[in-house]
């Protein structure tokens, strides 16, 4: 029963301390002023603006062959006999 009790403890000290830095977190947070926040955000979308890398290219032709096999018109068929080679 004692291990409980010290377990009990434990968790209480650890919730505690969980509340004492989010609520530290908070205050820092509160402290910037809008002017700040806003530069900071303009800091942070530049940086990124910059490092975008390009995105690759589909293959569209891909695509086309696999939709050609699946069904000869081009559409999707629900039926089994389709997907046979």
């Amino acid at each position: 029963m004692r291990l409980w009790k010290w377990i009990g403890v434990a968790g209480l000290a650890g919730v505690a301390a969980t509340g004492a830095v989010v609520a530290r977190n908070e205050r820092q947070r509160r402290a910037y002023t809008p002017d700040d926040v806003r530069t900071l955000l303009h800091e942070r979308a530049a940086a990124i603006e910059v490092d975008v890398p390009t995105p690759a290219p589909v293959d569209k032709g891909l695509r086309a062959r696999i939709r050609r096999r699946l069904h000869p018109d081009g559409r999707a068929s629900r039926s089994p006999r389709t997907l046979r080679p």
